[in-house]
């Protein structure tokens, strides 16, 4: 069965058993319930980045997107930020579907998001294990769909005796049936690329026919390799870990070199010139100059404003 059309009818049954049962739903959990959780992901967070003394400010909502604040700059783990999130609020029964957003504070500019479904069983969660550099960072956690809870044998009893029992009976059976032939065409496509999955090094990554190998700061293209110094190498990941984004000089400055004070001059300029001589090959991958703003990797058929 083609895989497009099986997840569609996952979807379509879905929302028919959501609708049938809309009326035998439990009602939301209350705000203050919610709120208390959203302080629980900011303590959790905090004490994951080795701070356990730092305020979580208070909580801003509007409608359904909650933000968290805090007093202090940290940095943090993705995989570790996934799984604080979904811990309390899956855990706590509050929804399934939320989109995380991680932002800078004062820019309005999101430096790393996921979104989580219980449509899909594959959520990606990219850059995972990748350790995000201290920053003043905000977390926004939007609820696409609160999560609502529907016993089986409420909807069994609820009228046994007309057409909905039927009709809810036979959803059930479809989709059951639906998301065991999903599970197993993943099993399957699973066990056929088990050997690439485990031959596949963590520390290289891809920059369009470029891998990079993050430890040794190699740079290799087909053949041939070529080294990368220290602050090429630092610069090059967070244009990439940003990439198709413009990245301000002074967000480069300060992550790349810190509080070194050897900034001269063109220095930056010079060392962006040095990176794209060493992407010449592909031209798919260019660093772009923003002018008056800052840089941006353009990897495929990005556009450039």
């Amino acid at each position: 069965m083609n895989r497009k059309y099986l997840k569609s009818s996952i979807l379509v049954s879905v929302a028919l058993l959501l609708m049938t049962a809309n009326s035998y739903a439990q009602k939301d959990p209350d705000e203050q319930h919610i709120g208390v959780s959203m302080r629980m992901i900011g303590h959790e967070l905090l004490l994951h980045s080795g701070d356990s003394v730092s305020r979580i400010l208070p909580i801003e909502k509007k409608e359904n997107q909650y933000k968290i604040k805090f007093e202090s700059s940290f940095q943090f783990d993705p995989t570790k930020l996934v799984e604080t999130v979904s811990e309390i609020i899956e855990g706590k029964n509050i929804a399934k579907n939320y989109l995380v957003e991680v932002g800078q504070e004062g820019t309005n500019k999101v430096v790393y998001s996921y979104e989580m479904t219980n449509l899909e069983s594959e959520n990606l969660i990219p850059c995972g294990g990748r350790i995000q550099p201290k920053d003043n960072y905000n977390l926004s956690i939007t609820f696409l769909e609160t999560k609502q809870k529907m016993p089986l044998n409420n909807l069994a009893s609820a009228d046994k005796s007309g057409g909905n029992y039927w009709i809810i009976t036979a959803l059930l059976i479809a989709l059951s049936l639906s998301i065991g032939i999903y599970f197993f065409i993943r099993k399957k496509r699973g066990i056929e690329n088990k050997n690439e999955s485990e031959n596949k090094n963590p520390n290289i990554i891809s920059i369009g026919k470029y891998e990079f190998d993050t430890i040794n700061m190699e740079l290799s293209y087909m053949d041939s390799k070529v080294e990368l110094t220290g602050k090429e190498g630092n610069l090059l990941l967070l244009l990439y870990h940003l990439k198709n984004e413009t990245v301000e000089r002074e967000q480069i400055l300060k992550q790349v070199w810190g509080d070194e004070g050897d900034y001269v001059g063109r220095t930056l300029d010079v060392f962006i010139s040095k990176l794209r001589k060493k992407l010449k090959a592909d031209d798919n991958v260019k660093i772009v100059n923003i002018r008056g703003v800052g840089y941006k990797l353009v990897i495929g058929v990005a556009k450039v404003y």
